[in-house]
């Protein structure tokens, strides 16, 4: 098995492109509390390479693990899932 398998994948939507080559990603999961015992939304945001701008706001995304590219952007758009506005 090599290493380019072992890549983290998230899914999340583009809430800002308003960067140069990054995009912010938010990506949300469902958690159960652990104490009430209910199922809670957790999200998290990530800077994600864009290296084209290709990608806009409301867009759904795929971002994969890379290198390190900057102080904050680790992850980068790997492929575009559902364009803004579709619906």
């Amino acid at each position: 098995m090599s290493a380019t398998n072992l890549k983290r994948a998230l899914t999340g939507t583009v809430v800002s492109n308003k960067m140069d080559k990054t995009v912010t990603v938010l990506v949300e999961r469902k958690v159960k509390h652990p104490v009430l015992g209910k199922v809670v939304r957790v999200s998290k945001k990530y800077h994600a390479h864009d290296e084209n701008n290709e990608f806009n706001q409301g867009d759904v995304v795929t971002i994969e693990e890379t290198r390190p590219l900057s102080k904050t952007k680790t992850w980068r758009v790997s492929k575009l899932l559902e364009k803004a506005g579709e619906a």
